[in-house]
């Protein structure tokens, strides 16, 4: 239910075609809430068609012509409501957490070399984060909107932090951690 919510934010901060947002979804939203292209499509076409967003009007008929769309009151009603509304968190999910706690009764083989590959990919995006930290929010830009989109980035730099110090410290540990029994 959230990839039509993150599609009215993303058109409500700026009337985009479906091309324009699938990019600024590469660069900013999808960094939190991931969409491939063909969803991001088939969601504006629902949205549309619910009369929460409208193409707006071409300047000159064209056929193939990208359409650049608006969000409508509805859509803003929408937003509104659904940004309101309280959800639980969720439950995490991680792949590496299952594969290490099946390491435990099957064996670590290949585990090592994978953790070194998380960390990189983690300190990667780390680094990009505060890139983007260092571009964007520099020390007096600190409106209300400015605050809570830091407020979003400060969440993406505080996951990586601890993703970067667990994985060492995971690789700290790994070297002395025992076969199972029986392998």
């Amino acid at each position: 239910m959230s990839l039509p919510h993150a599609i009215l934010t993303a058109l409500m901060e700026k009337p985009s075609s479906g091309l324009e947002l699938t990019r600024r979804f590469d660069r900013s939203i999808g960094y939190f809430w991931s969409a491939t292209h063909q969803q991001i499509y088939r969601e504006l076409g629902k949205l549309e068609t619910g009369g929460l967003i409208r193409a707006l009007p071409a300047e000159q008929p064209a056929r193939g012509q990208k359409k650049a769309y608006e969000v409508l009151p509805a859509g803003r009603a929408e937003l509104a409501r659904w940004t309101a509304a309280a959800q639980d968190p969720k439950p995490m999910r991680d792949v590496m957490l299952l594969r290490l706690r099946a390491a435990a009764v099957v064996g670590t083989a290949g585990l090592e070399a994978d953790l070194r590959r998380h960390l990189e990919l983690h300190e990667q995006q780390l680094a990009e984060y505060r890139e983007i930290e260092r571009r964007d929010f520099p020390p007096g830009k600190d409106g209300p909107e400015d605050r809570l989109r830091h407020l979003v980035l400060r969440a993406g730099i505080d996951l990586e932090t601890f993703w970067t110090q667990w994985l060492r410290r995971a690789l700290t540990d790994f070297p002395d951690m025992p076969a199972p029994e029986g392998l």
